[in-house]
């Protein structure tokens, strides 16, 4: 009796399981999480076992094809995961498996396009579009050709409907086929002596004609080989003698050494250097958090998530370092999450100095050969330590300890491009609770909906209340590198601890009525020469690129618009250039205006670009870093940035929200927020909360040393509730005041929202397709008894015009409003369970 197993097929739009039946040579092999081809329809797909079935669906079922590689590509505890996420984000099994993959491993289905032999080249039919013409042409000069191939060499080009007809017409054959992985191990030609050395001391003169080129470099290759007797690489030869791969094939040759090949990883992480360190003595409030985490180790029941809500400084990396250090005394191994790629090197340098060897790197600018290895290492045991942004929380361990999630307030860790969409967080704790271990979410400005949970139960929150400068040792040598004294006194103690940094608010209405028309109030003018004459760091904080954030006619009042999304374009002095930070559509600024022929196009608002001008201006001397989208496009500019501003190559700081994660910069004495506005009043119900979050974030940048430091937050609204709690560091006065703006309108915790989106390129079509669901989903509440559940919407999105789309959307809110969604066909329509943004 055959052996049947279930599949969730990488198929896109395919949203169900499917069952096949094992040939007998495959059967002990494949298990529940191997990578396997099976056929579907006419083709060949990739596909993961998802169990063991004992009675199939279906009475004929199909055999598996091929094992794509012996080892199981997930886990049971990732099989399990990925069926919560399915559950939790209302998304295909196939796609929430598909994510736990490396990139490169899995592939889709894709169809094979080729001319015919016969084909005469274009010869033929005159009758062919500049379209048709031109792929015929490409097939010709490259041969058959993949569509994801063609997809590339005739970008954004709807280019299939032509070849659809000329394939009609004879002239192109299309084949569907499975492309094999596109990544696998990585190998190096390697060298050794094969005989002994007093073999090859007797032939040394016998390796070609005497005085010849050739015969000195496969002496000096031989006389290399002979010193270095273990399995070489022939880098290391060539470079040691001189020699080439031909004299090497010589010497293999004549028997005296061996070729070979040897499997090496690639590890992103190779050339970090760091400075062994050891953990030192806790505080008091460290010490509580950590015994209480770790108690939760030995528990008989799976413990609750821990929020470690402590103010910036406060501490809250020693203690994840030491509970990762009791998972790998225990044998297990750890997840630890942040936010952004900009933060990963720090983390990793102190996670590498205190467990050298044992960490591996996962982020989405590392090259594919880079993730693979580390994903193979990572299913190999051979890892103790995972550290990147969200999708390092897929990493196949095979003995899960500890989950951390730094910050993990910040809306990084929200997927909302591709299916699944989930938050990492909340992924994050499902998975720990699946696995029976402690998650640890971190942060100084918690999102209101976890604080809620930890005063209702479910969730226990563990309190850092006080900064921690450092430990009087670290102190004294801080002091020391800086050349200055510490402007605080030691208290009781081993460590030294101080007080948040000073937040003065300014008022920027009061500067214009002062005749100030600069983007810089005279308060932060006089404090930004101050730390230039003391030798100190600063950071300047803007949520916006650009030099210009909204361009238009002083003639006739017509703005700039992107034509694709129907938002602001956004000046950047640095290439001249027009662009849309949504879609990146890009254009030269024009001459005239293209609604009234005027010459008179002015530029208004302020980015991070033309921040760093004028405070160039104001002071010449200074060496200044911009950290933003337009400078880290790069592989490695964060770290460079960093590294540059860590070591005091710059004087001031210029960016946008990546400076609010994370950063620890002794040297920093003064954070200057030119705008604190920015997004403050979109039409959000988690605006406040989020302009909040990012306002203390990035003061708490500031005063991390021993010099100490101050804050000038600049507004036009110093009387927003959200701009004097983010000056008095009170996140406690802000979420009770939160809280009851969220009663008031029913929004998160007091209720859970699900948004729908539809997109389509007419604008009528999507507002009909948008009043069509909003009638279904009335008659489902209505159906199913849902008094406490209702629509918000339809309506277009704030950003109603996206990448050449109209979007419309619907909100439900209500107890569990995505249970009602649960097996229905919603079509094309995204669906986003807890989005962390309305807009």
């Amino acid at each position: 009796m055959p052996n049947y197993v279930e599949i969730a097929v990488n198929v896109p739009q395919i949203s169900g399981v499917f069952h096949y039946h094992l040939p007998p040579h495959l059967e002990g092999q494949v298990v529940p999480g191997s990578l396997v081809v099976a056929p579907f329809g006419q083709n060949e797909v990739q596909g993961v076992v998802v169990r063991d079935i004992a009675v199939p669906e279906v009475p004929d079922t199909r055999a598996v094809i091929s094992l794509l590689d012996p080892q199981p590509a997930l886990t049971p505890l990732q099989l399990e995961f990925a069926a919560s996420l399915a559950g939790s984000s209302l998304a295909p099994l196939s796609a929430c498996v598909a994510v736990m993959l490396p990139p490169g491993l899995s592939q889709q289905m894709d169809t094979l396009y080729s001319l015919p032999p016969e084909n005469g080249g274009l010869a033929g039919p005159s009758e062919l579009t500049n379209l048709q013409r031109r792929l015929i042409q490409l097939l010709e000069k490259r041969g058959p050709l993949r569509g994801r191939q063609i997809d590339r060499a005739v970008p954004k080009i709807s280019w299939r409907r032509s070849a659809n007809a000329l394939a009609q017409r004879g002239l192109l054959e299309k084949e569907p086929i499975l492309p094999p992985p596109s990544i696998r191990p990585k190998t190096i030609r390697t060298a050794q002596l094969a005989v002994h050395p007093a073999q090859a001391e007797a032939q040394y003169d016998e390796l070609g004609r005497a005085g010849s080129a050739a015969l000195g470099r496969r002496q000096a290759a031989l006389r290399y080989l002979m010193d270095n007797p273990d399995e070489t690489e022939v880098a290391w030869v060539y470079a040691g003698s001189g020699s080439q791969l031909a004299d090497l094939k010589y010497l293999a040759d004549q028997g005296l050494i061996r070729l070979g090949e040897t499997e090496v990883w690639r590890d992103p992480l190779d050339a970090v250097e760091f400075v062994p360190s050891s953990p030192p003595a806790l505080t008091g409030d460290q010490d509580a958090a950590l015994t209480a985490i770790l108690q939760s180790f030995d528990a008989a029941m799976p413990p609750e998530p821990f929020l470690l809500h402590g103010v910036t400084g406060s501490g809250k990396t020693e203690i994840y370092l030491q509970v990762v250090a009791e998972t790998i005394r225990r044998g297990q191994q750890a997840i630890v999450l942040v936010p952004e790629i900009a933060l990963t090197a720090q983390t990793v340098r102190r996670f590498v100095a205190r467990f050298p060897g044992q960490v591996g790197l996962v982020h989405s600018r590392l090259s594919v050969g880079e993730r693979y290895d580390t994903w193979r290492r990572a299913r190999a045991g051979l890892l103790s330590v995972i550290i990147g942004p969200r999708s390092a929380l897929f990493s196949p361990l095979p003995e899960i300890g500890v989950i951390v999630v730094d910050e993990f307030h910040d809306d990084s860790y929200y997927q909302s491009d591709m299916v699944p969409r989930y938050h990492a967080a909340r992924a994050a704790e499902d998975y720990a609770r699946i696995a029976g271990v402690p998650c640890i979410l971190g942060s100084a400005t918690p999102d209101i909906v976890t604080f809620a949970r930890s005063t209702q139960g479910g969730i226990t929150r563990l309190e850092l209340p006080a900064r921690i400068l450092a430990h009087q040792e670290a102190v004294r040598q801080t002091e020391k590198r800086l050349g200055k004294a510490s402007r605080f006194e030691p208290l009781a103690g081993e460590a030294k601890t101080a007080a948040l940094p000073e937040v003065t608010v300014v008022d920027m209405r009061r500067e214009l009525l002062e005749r100030n028309t600069s983007i810089f109030s005279l308060p932060l003018q006089n404090a930004l020469r101050t730390v230039l004459r003391r030798g100190e760091q600063g950071i300047l904080f803007l949520n916006r690129r650009g030099t210009a954030t909204y361009i238009f006619c002083r003639d006739c009042g017509h703005p700039l618009r992107c034509p694709r999304c129907d938002t602001s374009l956004t000046y950047h002095r640095s290439d001249e250039a027009l662009r849309c930070h949504h879609c990146g559509y890009q254009r030269k600024m024009p001459k005239t205006c293209p609604h009234c022929g005027g010459d008179r196009i002015r530029g208004y608002g302020t980015g991070t670009e033309r921040v760093e001008e004028e405070l160039q201006e104001l002071l010449p001397e200074a060496r200044i870093l911009r950290w933003d989208r337009g400078t880290t496009h790069k592989k490695g500019s964060h770290e460079i940035i960093l590294s540059h501003f860590a070591n005091h190559r710059a004087d001031f700081l210029v960016g946008t929200q990546m400076l609010a994660k994370g950063l620890d910069l002794p040297l920093v004495t003064l954070v200057g927020v030119v705008l604190a506005d920015v997004g403050l009043n979109l039409p959000d119900f988690r605006a406040a909360e989020r302009s909040f979050q990012l306002l203390s974030q990035v003061a708490g940048r500031a005063g991390r040393g021993p010099l100490g430091g101050s804050v000038i937050l600049q507004t036009y609204l110093p009387e927003n509730y959200v701009i004097r709690a983010a000056a008095r560091h009170d996140f406690l006065g802000f979420f009770q005041q939160e809280m009851d703006f969220r009663r008031q309108h029913r929004y998160p915790p007091y209720a859970r929202l699900v948004r729908l989106e539809f997109r389509h390129s007419w604008e009528d079509a999507a507002a009909q397709e948008a009043a069509r669901m909003a009638g279904r989903l009335a008659g489902w509440i209505q159906a199913e008894k849902r008094s406490g559940t209702d629509l918000i919407g339809p309506s277009p999105s704030f950003y109603a015009r996206l990448e050449g789309l109209y979007r419309w959307q619907i909100i439900l809110r209500g107890p569990e409003p995505a249970s009602m969604l649960l097996d229905r066909d919603l079509g094309a329509w995204r669906v986003e369970v807890d989005p962390p943004s309305l807009l």
